[in-house]
Parts: structure tokens; sequence; C-alpha cells
């Protein structure tokens, strides 16, 4: 039951089982996470932070088990990555829309530091990248957000 339960949240619900991109899939789950939550900022918050200490544990228990770095099932990296890339920002479609797309390009493309934190051990590897790629998501939309005139 507990191996379950683990894979279950490490797969966000079965997600990373999808045939055809389960990430980008997790993404859209994270957007939808990040949406419905977006009025609450310490609520959002807090889930995010519950999210990665989990996702940490987790995956790196199913990447023991299933000896192979990152297996592709583990998808709760990009829930949270996106949800970092739109943390504190204003969830309006425009907004959610370029985050998830310049979230997943960073995901994919992995620009330096990225690919360095892709390489640490276990589930901090599996998390932190997309943690990373999270964070120049949310400074460039707030960049863009600013010059829009925003905030």
């Amino acid at each position: 039951m507990r191996n379950f339960l683990i894979k279950g949240f490490a797969t966000v619900l079965g997600v990373g089982y999808l045939p055809v991109a389960p990430g980008t899939w997790a993404t859209a789950v994270g957007v939808a996470i990040a949406y419905c939550l977006g009025g609450n900022l310490p609520a959002y918050t807090i889930l995010m932070f519950v999210l990665l200490i989990l996702g940490i544990m987790t995956t790196g228990i199913i990447e023991k088990q299933m000896n192979q770095k990152d297996p592709g099932i583990l998808v709760i990296d990009e829930v949270v990555g996106v949800m970092i890339a739109l943390w504190g920002l204003p969830l309006i479609w425009s907004v959610m829309i370029c985050g998830f797309f310049l979230f997943r390009a960073f995901d994919m493309f992995k620009i330096y530091p990225i690919n360095r934190l892709e390489a640490q051990p276990g589930g901090w590897g599996i998390m932190l990248d997309d943690c990373m790629a999270g964070v120049y998501t949310n400074i460039i939309l707030r960049i863009a957000l600013r010059c829009a005139g925003f905030f």
C-alpha cells in the first residue's frame, strides 16, 4: 500500500504513465492547481513547499526502486516547477499560457545551472532542475508584466 501511494503521488495520480507527453500533461495539472489556489497566496505557498518536500522524498524512492536516473513516469517535479513559475503572479489566461510554455522550454532545454541541478543525487536532482526552470520562468514573467504595466 505504501509503495502504491508513493508511486501515485510521484506520478501525479498516474499522469506520468500517459503514453504521450506526460511532463506536459503534469505541467497542465500544475497550472490548474495554481489557478485554483491563486487567490490564496499563503495556501498556495504552503502547498507548493509540501509538494516539493514530498516530491524529493518520493521521486528518490521510485528512482532507487527502478534503478534508473529520473524515470519519465515521475512528473511531480513539473507540477512543483510550474507552481513556482506562476507564484505570486496575476493568474490571468495570458500569464498562465506564457508561463506554461516558458516553463516547458526551460525544463526541456535545461540551460545553466538547470543542467547542473539535474545531476544532484536522487529526488534532489529530479526536483531541483524543475524548480530552477520555474524560477527562471517567474523572473521573465515578472519582467514582462512590469514592462506591460502590471506591477
